[in-house]
């Protein structure tokens, strides 16, 4: 019987947010078949937007809404499947359940866990205190909401304010304890840190800045409260609560890659090319990895990794390699499904000497209803301006907003935006953009409140290259070629372009954007369904 070649073999460790996008990447540039993935996910679940969760948590948004568009192609996915261990010198992922897996590329997109502070009371987690990681600890946090009328959240970064106000909004008493002097201090500075705390505090979170916790008090194997380290004036205050959810931080999941023998640091270290410094034919992506321009732990970068990591695999050819030759039987796969429109993109990323343009996945937003926090790019507390840097500030504690914009050579730099939303808006736009700055930055400030000379009453008046969802790029031209090619609902324009299934804020924008498309073509004497 005589062999013939069959295709690139890809296996996936890891079915979160990255992982999926990944293979949505894959078989969006894969149209012939060239590549056999597998992916291996630990959790039972189809992917769902880790990022809504607090949202879930808060409910403003059910479960069953924060599933993420599947991949339509070919791709094999066995979820409730580990990975167990990495044989690199047979090319084989070896899962718990006793499978095994041959690669000719290895991706690991095992993301990170939540960290759980060393403290008295938390060797192993009692009845009442839940880490927010997981759809599982969200659901978890949700039921306990019944029965705790006091709750305690455990760090202030943007998760733990996120989670305060979801408790809160829900009825709970809620302190929020943190660390520093003022709440998510490494995305703003002192004076738009109390803007924040004031914020929190004027919608029912008490906010005991410059705190850590000492114990978590257990009676009977359930949390009862918290009590804080000791401080100048004598013991700690205990803080009552029958609910504490940890929100202080994750730690990349790296001990798959560790046992392999691959190096690791924070994440596990790769170069510009995603793959391991130790091993060509392993790469690593999103929370887990750690590139050599840093990692903030956003999903907007994982997202850009995958689709770096995708275009260079479809761009460059893979060579010959005899034991990629092999006899395949009829029952390990299907044909090759018909080609996926591709959609827009993130502005390209490629390695130069200063390393990767990562402006525009380190983007931060604060999800909580009528709250509006954004920070982006040179941002945060006991941060040095660098050479060149020039900051203008509107600060206005009294109405509850302060926003700062920092530009250097004729571009926005970096930007805090807390109360503002519209301001906000702009200088998203504006640093995601790279769009020029005017002479006097303030005008960056200023613009927003000023008339505009055609504003756009209708979404005839947005410009084909307007930005609709930020999370992925997708343009007002990108959801009508959606809508033309027969997108009918916001989940199918979702499906076709990837809007909406980043924070999930330009939801309606979509919907209504979707409504328009729908209407305008039938005046043309197109017929097209209003769509749902």
């Amino acid at each position: 019987m005589s062999e013939r070649r069959v295709p690139l073999r890809v296996v996936v460790v890891g079915f979160g947010m990255v992982g999926a996008r990944l293979v949505d990447e894959l078989e969006r540039r894969d149209p012939d078949g060239a590549l056999d993935v597998t992916v291996l996910g630990a959790e039972e679940y189809e992917p769902y937007n880790r990022v809504l969760l607090s949202d879930v948590v808060a409910g403003r948004t059910e479960v069953a809404a924060i599933g993420m568009p599947l991949p339509a192609g070919r791709a094999r996915v066995l979820r409730g499947v580990a990975a167990a261990g990495i044989d690199r010198a047979a090319r084989v992922v070896l899962a718990d359940d006793g499978t095994a897996h041959p690669y000719d590329r290895l991706v690991l997109a095992t993301g990170s866990r939540a960290r759980v502070p060393d403290l008295p009371g938390l060797e192993h987690l009692p009845a009442g205190v839940h880490a927010l990681r997981t759809l599982d600890d969200a659901r978890e946090i949700v039921a306990a909401t019944l029965n705790a009328p006091r709750a305690v959240v455990v760090g202030g970064g943007v998760l733990g304010v996120e989670a305060a106000l979801g408790l809160a909004a829900r009825g709970l008493q809620v302190a929020l304890v943190h660390g520093a002097a003022t709440p998510m201090d490494r995305q703003l500075d002192a004076g738009a840190g109390q803007v924040l705390a004031a914020a929190l505090e004027a919608a029912g979170v008490r906010v005991v800045a410059g705190a850590r916790p000492a114990e978590v008090l257990v009676v009977g194997g359930r949390a009862v409260g918290v009590r804080l380290a000791r401080g100048a004036e004598g013991p700690g205050e205990v803080l009552a609560a029958g609910l504490v959810v940890l929100a202080c931080g994750t730690a990349p999941d790296v001990a798959l890659a560790a046992a392999a023998g691959l190096t690791v640091d924070r994440g596990v270290v790769v170069g510009h090319d995603l793959a391991s410094v130790d091993d060509p034919h392993v790469h690593a992506v999103g929370d887990c990895a750690q590139p050599p321009e840093g990692s903030r732990g956003l999903v907007a970068e994982g997202w850009d990794q995958a689709r770096r990591l995708a275009e260079r695999w479809a761009t460059t050819p893979e060579p010959p390699a005899a034991h990629r030759v092999h006899l395949r039987g009829p029952w390990e796969g299907a044909g090759p499904s018909a080609a996926v429109r591709l959609g827009a993109v993130l502005a390209t990323r490629t390695p130069t000497d200063r390393g990767v343009e990562t402006r525009g996945t380190d983007v931060v937003k604060v999800k909580a209803g009528a709250l509006s926090v954004v920070a982006m790019g040179a941002c945060g507390a006991g941060r040095t301006p660098a050479p060149g840097e020039r900051a203008v500030r509107l600060a206005d504690p009294a109405a509850g907003r302060w926003v700062e914009a920092v530009v250097a050579d004729g571009a926005l730099v970096g930007a805090t935006c807390v109360g503002d939303a519209r301001v906000a808006a702009d200088l998203t736009a504006a640093y995601t953009r790279r769009t020029p700055v005017p002479a006097d930055p303030a005008f960056l400030l200023l613009t927003p409140v000023a008339p505009a000379t055609a504003p756009a009453t209708s979404p005839e008046h947005m410009p084909d290259d307007a930005v609709v969802c930020r999370c992925n790029g997708v343009t007002k031209h990108d959801i009508a070629c959606a809508v033309d090619d027969g997108a009918r609902d916001v989940p199918a324009v979702a499906r076709a372009t990837r809007a909406t299934t980043g924070c999930g804020g330009c939801a309606d924008a979509v919907g209504g954007l979707c409504g328009w498309l729908a209407r305008s073509r039938a005046a043309e004497g197109e017929t097209v369904a209003e769509p749902v």
